[in-house]
């Protein structure tokens, strides 16, 4: 079999074993759609009042993405790879053709695809509730890629190093809610501590959403690509070593 049949199967497999699982589906889908409804139409922003959301509404869009960008494939993965190791299928897969590697980029591929109608969704409800302008869209997919590949390695990561599937869910979270507040997404660099300022650039998320934000809104988003795509590549090699072959 070769390379791109085994990839095309287990794409195939990943994908519908996520819309098998419909309470996943609904919260993939609905979680963003409560944020971008509670803080961009109930909430809404006041520029120049202060505090936070006092920015521009345009401002949070790049944030409402990052949410599915940063929580759909890490909380998939880090559950997916626990759930395997729980069921020796890591073990199984390791007696047939398909590589660690090519497993990775499978379900990487899935989770952009996922990412993407997530992020259709967003969009949609961003027009219609807030009427913020979303800019040059057509730029969108090119951090998004990137950002899906980093989180995807890093949840495998997770689910590699925890005990459990309860562990590698506890983990993400843990992992995630700090990461989505803290990497320049709804909360400016400036409403921060100047100590804590630099500690953003340590994640990968804030390339992100700075990137895109700059791509959206007519800046120059070439630096924030180039760090998020070495952070994915560094990220996803890590992740495939970390993939166990038996347990």
């Amino acid at each position: 079999m070769s390379r791109h049949r085994r990839l095309r199967a287990e794409i195939a497999v990943a994908w519908r074993s996520f819309f098998r699982r419909r309470t996943a589906v609904f919260f993939t889908f609905l979680f963003p759609a409560i944020l971008v409804v509670i803080f961009g139409a109930l909430v809404r922003t006041d520029p120049g009042g202060g505090g936070l959301f006092a920015e521009d509404a345009s401002y949070y869009v790049p944030g409402y993405v990052a949410v599915v960008v940063l929580f759909t494939p890490l909380s998939r993965m880090a559950s997916t790879v626990a759930r395997h190791r729980e069921g020796n299928r890591f073990e199984k897969l390791a007696t047939t053709p398909l590589r660690r590697g090519e497993w990775l980029a499978a379900h990487a591929v899935v989770n952009v695809g996922i990412v993407g109608l997530a992020t259709v969704l967003i969009l949609g409800l961003i027009l219609a509730l807030t009427g913020a302008p979303v800019g040059s869209i057509w730029f969108l997919p090119v951090f998004l890629v990137p950002g899906v590949v980093v989180f995807c390695a890093v949840g495998t990561i997770l689910g590699r190093v925890t005990d459990s599937r309860d562990g590698a869910v506890a983990a993400s979270n843990a992992l995630g809610l700090p990461l989505l507040f803290l990497s320049e997404t709804f909360v400016p660099p400036e409403q921060l501590p100047a100590w804590f300022r630099p500690v953003i650039e340590l994640s990968p998320l804030t390339y992100f959403a700075r990137g895109t934000r700059r791509a959206l809104y007519g800046g120059d988003p070439a630096l924030d690509l180039i760090v998020l795509i070495a952070v994915a590549v560094a990220t996803f090699a890590v992740a495939v070593v970390s993939i166990p072959t038996t347990e």
